[in-house]
């Protein structure tokens, strides 16, 4: 797998804990989106001057090699994040195959990942044998709520959804329920939920929006 691709990014924090995965973490995080979310936490993910550095695997692997004796001693690892970082699918693995091959990594890393799924399947595929845990976006599990909030259409997210399933890594994944402001309700959070259950999903991470900071956001 080629270590010359590169890929853009908006920041690195270190030093993470108990935020966006298992032990000490520290997220990567990608510049790009194919969603155009009403009320988008990263907006500099979207923007042409939003990169803040741009990096191939290797030369990210001993950037956050600094932080190898907190991962080991605590279990944690890379969280990738964005924008959307399945957009980046191939650098992952390649990272992946890197860090795996290190000597210096005597404990594996965890690899988490934050995604909103919607991307072809493939990419998904490409970084499923790396990934310990997926933190998915979901958003709202009714299509015509979730085209409203994200301008973009709920069907590569239903489908990753499903294949995530149909090869049993449901513990694998945290699904993240938001009640969002002027989008949706109790009601449709819990009726997601339920859909969500029913293939399988029992990990969810249900939380508000801030209607004052939406409206800063927007």
């Amino acid at each position: 797998m080629s270590t010359n691709t590169t890929s853009p990014l908006i920041a690195i924090a270190r030093h993470r804990l108990a935020v966006d995965g298992q032990g000490v973490t520290t997220l990567v995080a990608f510049h790009g989106c194919p969603l155009r979310c009403r009320y988008c936490l990263n907006p500099q993910c979207l923007k042409a001057d939003g990169v803040w550095k741009t990096v191939r695997p290797d030369e990210l692997l001993e950037m956050v090699m600094a932080d190898n004796l907190y991962f080991e001693a605590t279990g944690g690892g890379i969280t990738f994040g964005g924008g959307e970082p399945l957009l980046r699918a191939d650098f992952i693995a390649s990272f992946c195959h890197l860090a795996e091959a290190d000597e210096r990594i005597l404990t594996p890393w965890r690899i988490s990942l934050e995604t909103s799924l919607n991307v072809p399947q493939k990419n998904v595929e490409t970084v499923l044998p790396f990934v310990h845990h997926f933190i998915v976006d979901v958003k709202d599990m009714n299509p015509d709520i979730y085209q409203r909030y994200t301008t973009q259409c709920q069907g590569p997210v239903l489908n990753n959804l499903k294949m995530l399933a149909s090869v049993q890594t449901q513990t694998k994944v945290t699904l993240r329920l938001p009640l969002i402001p002027d989008f949706n309700t109790p009601t449709d959070v819990s009726a997601s939920r339920q859909q969500l259950e029913a293939m399988g999903f029992d990990d969810f991470d249900e939380f508000e929006y801030i209607k004052s900071a939406c409206q800063h956001a927007g």
